[in-house]
């Protein structure tokens, strides 16, 4: 299995000088597998450039066969769609898979949506591709008999999926757009509390830790963990906090309690440049160094990026 990352920014794409390094685009990576099945996941704005490499050299042998996974729908996750250019193209066969936020949405519906004419010189029904989707919920499954996809609702302001892809002997485990887990109920004046507050605080507390563990188990022992890390911890507590993304630092310190064996931090805060991020890597590396009892291998995440697993 090989791992390519196409776009890595979260919330917006940030082209320009000062992005270079690490890319601008939003979130998008792909999934090759050793016999040459594709899957992607994400169809942020970096989804435009691998669907042309996809057209100009997979095609050479033949029409496209794509599994699509999206973790949920906010417009980062899903802009590039329109300008991937395989869904133009007759022949070419692409499964969109993803969550919606309400029972009754369709998810057809909101990514084709954006190619309405008020948006978009090419409408939905014109693509020339077979494209289908399947709503996904907390599941498992076999996308091929030798491709395991288990998936896990995160901590997000809209429903949000993260994927574990077990084939080919390892184990690759997204977690896109997730914070953690935290007792709503926490911070009250224990001396004007009522006997109903103080079990709510209990049991908030109860609820987060449980599904804390439930995340940092469905990421246990992952051979590549690309997890959102868009703040550290102190923007996270200054003011972030509810905003659906993680801090860097509780993101390290859960792979290394849980055996995770490479970690890419991802999803960059669109306001983070490359020397900013050139700096924090270092940080976070030599903080992981300090800790002998993993083996661990951190880095940021950054377009181009190819990893073997």
């Amino acid at each position: 299995m090989k791992v390519r990352f196409w776009g890595v920014r979260g919330s917006i794409p940030t082209p320009g000088p000062e992005t270079v390094k690490y890319g601008g685009n939003t979130t998008c990576i792909e999934v090759r597998l050793n016999d040459g099945r594709i899957i992607i996941i994400g169809a942020g704005s970096g989804i435009r450039a691998l669907g042309n490499r996809l057209v100009f050299e997979d095609m050479k042998k033949g029409p496209l066969d794509i599994d699509l996974f999206l973790s949920h729908t906010h417009w980062d996750h899903i802009m590039g769609f329109p300008f991937f250019t395989p869904i133009f193209i007759p022949g070419n066969k692409i499964r969109v898979h993803g969550p919606v936020n309400i029972g009754d949405e369709d998810l057809e519906k909101i990514v084709a949506g954006q190619m309405s004419y008020n948006y978009f010189p090419v409408k939905a029904d014109e693509l020339a591709a077979d494209i289908t989707y399947r709503v996904l919920k907390e599941e498992s499954f076999y996308l091929y008999d030798d491709v395991k996809i288990t998936t896990i609702i995160l901590n997000h302001p809209i429903i949000d999926l993260g994927y574990k892809i077990e084939a080919d002997d390892a184990v690759l485990v997204t977690v896109y757009d997730h914070e953690p887990y935290r007792n709503l109920f926490e911070g009250s004046d224990d001396d004007t509390d009522d006997e109903f507050d103080q079990i709510a605080r209990i049991e908030g507390e109860k609820s987060a830790r449980l599904n804390n563990m439930r995340v940092a188990k469905f990421m246990r022992n992952a051979d590549l963990l690309i997890h959102d890390a868009q703040y550290t911890n102190r923007e996270y507590l200054e003011s972030k906090i509810g905003w659906g993304h993680s801090p860097m630092e509780y993101v390290v310190y859960t792979s290394v309690k849980f055996g995770v064996k490479k970690l890419a931090l991802f999803h960059h805060d669109p306001t983070r440049k490359d020397e900013e991020l050139d700096k924090l890597e270092k940080i976070i590396k030599n903080r992981v160094k300090r800790v002998k009892s993993s083996n661990i291998e951190v880095f940021f995440a950054r377009e181009g990026l190819e990893i073997s697993l």
